[in-house]
Order: C-alpha cells, then structure tokens, then sequence
C-alpha cells in the first residue's frame, strides 16, 4: 500500500508538471529550476543571472525555502518581481505548489521565470515542476565526491555549475573526476565554471542560458 501512495504522488507532480509546462510553452515563459545544497550558492547565481538576463528579458523569481524570506528580501531589492514559497518543513518544491503561485505573476509581462529549489541535493531532482531547464549547482567547497554519493541530482539536470571556482586554489577538489562521473550518468550534461566575483568571467554560461531562452521565445 505505501509504495501506491507513492507512485500515486508521483504520478499527480508530473500531470500538474506537464500542465505547468503547457501553459508556460503557450505564454512564452522560459522557467529554469535551480538545485543545489544550503550554501551551494544559489540565491548567488541568481542574483549574477538576473543582472545578465534583465539586459534582454523580463525576469521573475520563484524563492523556494522552508521558512523564511531572506533570500527573496535580497532579490526584491533589485527591483525583481519575487514570490516567496515556503514548505514549511518539506524537503523539496512540488509542481502543485508551483502551479498555485503562478497566480501571483502575470505570465504575460514575464520572458524568464527562476526557481531558487529547496537546498537539498535529494528530493528535488525526484519532482519535474514544468521547467525548461534544471541547474545543479555544486560549490567547490563541497567536495569532489557529491555527484558519486547524490546521482539522481546529476543524472535528471541539463546543467552542472561549477560554483565558486575562483576558490578551487584552496580546496582538494578533483574538476576532472566530477566532470568524468557526471558525464557517466549524464552524457547530455552540461558543465560550466562559475564565480560570483566580479572579476570572474561567467559568459560561457550566460550565453549558454541566452541562446536558450532566444530559442524558446523565438520559436
């Protein structure tokens, strides 16, 4: 009985999932889902891509945390539309929960939708949420075996960020095997360097990010 509650579960996030992403394909709305640990730099990265990304498009932000809005504060200041998603516990965003807050944009003034997921390299790579694109963030600092010990994140995202590279100088942290591993489980995978210091270059990303989202809204 328990493993058809969870198939049930399941089954639900990828009809709303499908449902979110219909919507999102007819309103022209480029939403990217980004995954990482607490303290891998998500909110970070964000920040750098709303700074790219608002040149060109109309940006908004999802804010996932179990409680709180300290990131959202952040991202508010700089003038973004911010909804902030608390789960109160739960380890991970669901489609559902995605649907619902959807209401609180009007999709019609927006080009590019940014999740900030739960930190957690677990439960959200289980839970598609319509997005176009999935962004794993693994921060130097936290060691060269996350992909061998959580595959499922690595296996299910388009996008390995490298984050916080300008620090691989200080850290026992083997680029090559991560490369090697991820790539293994996700052959599709790409991977890119990444530093929110300013005199770090993070174009090979941006434009990555560029072309798809053009893609998308061009089609």
């Amino acid at each position: 009985m328990e493993i058809k509650v969870v198939k049930q579960i399941m089954g639900w996030n990828e009809d709303c999932s499908n449902e979110i992403k219909k919507e999102l394909d007819e309103k022209k709305v480029f939403m990217i889902n980004i995954m990482g640990s607490p303290g891998a730099g998500k909110t970070s990265v964000i920040v750098e891509l709303i700074k790219e990304l608002s040149k060109d498009y109309k940006v908004a932000v999802i804010e996932g945390d179990i409680t709180g809005q300290i990131d959202a504060e952040k991202i508010s200041q700089m003038g973004i539309l911010v909804v902030q998603l608390n789960t109160d516990g739960a380890c991970h965003i669901e489609a559902m929960s995605i649907k619902n807050i959807l209401n609180y944009f009007n999709l019609n003034d927006i080009d590019v939708l940014l999740i900030e997921n739960i930190g957690n390299l677990v439960c959200p790579a289980e839970f598609n949420l319509g997005e176009d694109l999935k962004v794993a963030i693994l921060s130097i600092p936290e060691g060269d075996d996350k992909v061998q010990k959580y595959p499922l994140m690595f296996s299910v995202a388009n996008v390995l960020l490298l984050n916080k590279f300008d620090m691989r100088d200080y850290f026992e942290f083997d680029e090559e095997k991560v490369i090697k591993y991820a790539k293994g489980l996700n052959p599709e995978l790409e991977v890119y360097r990444f530093s929110s210091r300013k005199e770090y270059d993070n174009k090979e990303f941006f434009n990555s990010i560029k072309e798809k989202i053009k893609n998308k809204l061009t089609r």
